[in-house]
Formats: C-alpha cells, structure tokens, sequence
C-alpha cells in the first residue's frame, strides 16, 4: 500500500445488492483507502454495483479514484472472513443475510456500516443484539446509515423542538391521539437520478427484503429519538412499549413486476403470496408505540407507481404545549417537504412571535438561509430554499463522514449504540403484533 493510503480506512463491501452500496462511494471519501475490496456472488447487484463505481471512476466532474479488487463465488463470506483484508464491512442488500453478515463480521474482527434494516423479526433482533455484546467487547463499532438526520428541516426541527419557549414539552397524547405521528408514502417504481429503479426480485418478498413496518419505518423512529430526546439514551423495553401494529398488502400485477424487476415470470419463492393471480406484499402498516411516556403512531405506506405528477409524500406532526410543528410533502407543496409551526389558540400571540424571531435568529448564525413567513392565523413556514438542502446522495457521505469520525477518534456517544438496538426492539415486536393480528 502506498505512503499516503497508510492510516486509512480500508473498505470491504459484501454482497451488494441494493444501490445504497455503491451510493456510499459516489463522492471521494479523504478518510478511506482507495483500494476497496469486493465480496459477492455473481449476479446483478454485483454488476450493478462495479458499473456505478466505474461511472463515478469516469466521469467528469469531482471523478473518484477507486480500485475496486473483486471476488466473486459461492464462498464468498467464508473468503471475506479468512482474508480479513480491510476493517469496515458495508452492508446494503438482501437484508434476510444482513443480520447474520453483521454478526459474522464483528465476530471476526470487522466494524461494520450497515443500510437499514439491521433485523427484519424477532429472530435478527436477537442475534443482532449478540452482535453488538460482540463488538463491544472487541472493540469494534456496528453503525446504521441514518441519513434524515442531516436532513437541514429535520436540523431545523430538532432546534425549534428543544425550544421551551416556542414549543413548549412535548405532550404525552394518547394511543388514539399520539403527541407523535409520521406517514411515509413510497413507490416500488420511480425514478432516481434520473433513471428507473430496478428492483431485485426478492424485494418483493417480505422474508428478504422485510416487511414495511420492520424497513422504512427505521428512518421515522430513529428521528423521533434523535428530535424528541436528543443525546438521551432510550432503553427497551422499560422505556419502549409496542401497543398495537397493524399490515396489509399492495397488490402487484405480473406486468408491474416486470416492469420493476426486469423478470418476465415471479420465481418459485414468491408463489406463497399470489392471490388471484397477483403478488400480495406486505408492505404497508402502523407501529403505536410509547416512547418514556410519549405516544406515538406511525403509518408507512408503498403503492407500485406515483399518480401523474405525483411522487414519493411524508407528513409529521409533533405535538407540544405552545405549539404544534409539522412537516408536510404533497401535491399542494409540489411534492417538496416544508417546515411549519402553529402556535396553540391559548398561547399569547405577541410573545409568542417575539420568541419565534428570536429563535429563528439565532439558526441564522449558522444557517442564514432559513427564513420565518407568516401565513396567517398563527401558523408560520420556516422556510429553508431547495438549493440550501443536501441531497439524498450527499447525506450518504455525510453518514460516513460521522461514522469515521467515531472510528478514529473512539468517542462514539452511549447512547447511538442502545438507541439502535431500541429501534429494531419496536419494529421487529411490531412485525410480531401484526403477524399474530392476522393470524387470528
């Protein structure tokens, strides 16, 4: 290895199959070695990933310089563990492997960074949580790539939430009327970047890709702890308490699975759930919850295809006793997420604006691009331009950034570690409350 890679973090990236794998080393990373080496089997997530390294190695503009050295067979786990050539694992893929990849991994010696889920049932969650008793007593690190939170509204939120002032507390609320609620709408078939998606086959199948309560709803929780109770550790089940989940499923045609998948026939693993001829997925449903007392509810949502003009939508709302902050995302907002706050009816008008200027002001230190428009009946945007918010793309090495940064300075905070494994305690009982609910 050359003078100037000694030091460096070392990549080994196993089995991609999802294009976050690749998304991780779309921009230079000045911590990481150059050299990455490649564990997989053959197949397309395999090529699909070598084909984004290789555009972001050619093109233009910021062109990265990467050596990506493959291994490609059947043997590939048991290759990776033996040739133990590099000290962070990246996970982004099939995620019915990924539990037993990340404990494999520390166990042999390996920090990990993982895309979401880390565990998709209660059977993960328990090994997942041997994983972490592994790495800490190894020394090593196991970090999920939450990148919301560098999301400059959710940024925004967090500060406006901490505000007493302003917001007040937090409201306990109720089960039927959570102080807390989120609903994240996706699509199976949309574009990024410019380009169709294509889904691997087994995407369609919750036993590998994970039901939507155990998948997307990990981006929602993680920003609730990381908003709501900031740098405080949250320990389950003590403080963590699933009170009720609920599934169901979206219907995809064999038409709209090709169209996604590139596969002009289901496989044989996916005949368990058609119904009249169509694929059931499990992906939508609802987690209440209670978090140190505070109720929450959260919804997820997949349809195959946005309306015309339509995409991807989200809406939160967090209740408190001057005042209510909510984000939406829809059709009225032109599908861009915006930042408001309504001052509660009882809260006095005068003082309260006075409090939200002086808040606002003091993110301008930091952030002089954030705004604060009045639009009438005590409801105010906190405006923050498009251009002044990183993309989703940006946030990937944003997450990396921090995680090396833990790495080498080994000052992880406490609470990131039990906080995770908080996190997969809710959605995997949520996926048990809502498989023993349709059982019944």
């Amino acid at each position: 290895m050359n003078q100037e890679n000694l030091g460096k973090i070392k990549l080994v990236i196993l089995d991609p199959g999802h294009f976050h794998a690749s998304l991780l080393q779309k921009y230079p990373l000045s911590a990481v070695c150059d050299t990455v080496y490649v564990y997989a089997p053959k197949g397309v997530g395999l090529s699909q990933y070598l084909s984004d390294i290789d555009s972001y190695n050619h093109r233009k503009d910021n062109p990265t310089h990467w050596n990506e050295v493959v291994y490609q067979g059947d043997d590939y786990l048991l290759k990776m563990l033996s040739e133990h050539k590099g000290n962070v694992v990246v996970l982004a893929g099939n995620n019915q492997k990924k539990t037993k990849y990340i404990f494999e991994s520390v166990n042999a010696g390996f920090n990990v960074l993982s895309d979401k889920p880390l565990a998709i049932n209660k059977n993960d969650f328990n090994l997942l949580v041997k994983a972490y008793q592994t790495a800490k007593k190894k020394g090593l690190l196991i970090y999920d790539l939450m990148t919301e939170r560098y999301d400059i509204l959710n940024i925004v939120e967090r500060k406006l939430l901490s505000n007493p002032l302003v917001f007040g507390r937090l409201l306990k609320g109720t089960p039927g009327n959570p102080s807390v609620s989120m609903e994240s709408v996706h699509h199976f078939y949309k574009n990024v970047s410019g380009k169709a998606v294509v889904r691997p086959a087994w995407y369609y199948d919750v036993t590998q890709q994970g039901e939507g309560i155990a998948d997307v709803t990990t981006h929602l929780i993680d920003i609730i702890d990381w908003q709501c109770f900031p740098d405080k550790v949250i320990r389950y089940p003590k403080e963590v308490k699933v009170l009720k989940a609920t599934h169901w499923p979206t219907s995809i045609s064999l038409e709209e699975f090709a169209k996604s998948t590139l596969n002009d026939a289901f496989p044989d693993y996916l005949n368990k759930y058609l119904n009249n001829s169509k694929l059931d997925v499990y992906s939508n449903g609802t987690i209440h919850y209670s978090l140190k007392g505070i109720n929450v509810g959260i919804k997820v949502i997949w349809n195959f295809t946005p309306p015309v003009g339509g995409d991807d939508t989200f809406s939160s709302l967090k209740k408190g006793t001057k005042a209510t902050l909510k984000i939406v995302q829809n059709k009225e907002s032109h599908f861009v997420r915006q930042l408001y706050i309504q001052k509660k009816s009882s809260v006095q008008s005068a003082a309260f604006e006075k409090e939200l200027s002086k808040a606002i002001k003091d993110l301008q230190v930091v952030y002089p691009f954030v705004s604060l428009k009045d639009c009438g009946n005590g409801l105010f945007l906190i405006d923050v331009p498009v251009a002044n918010r990183l993309g989703h793309e940006v946030q990937f090495s944003k997450v990396a950034t921090c995680f090396f940064h833990y790495l080498q300075a080994h000052n992880l905070p406490e609470w990131e570690d039990i906080n995770t494994l908080s996190k997969y305690y809710i959605t995997t009982s949520a996926v048990d409350k809502a498989l023993k609910g349709k059982d019944k």
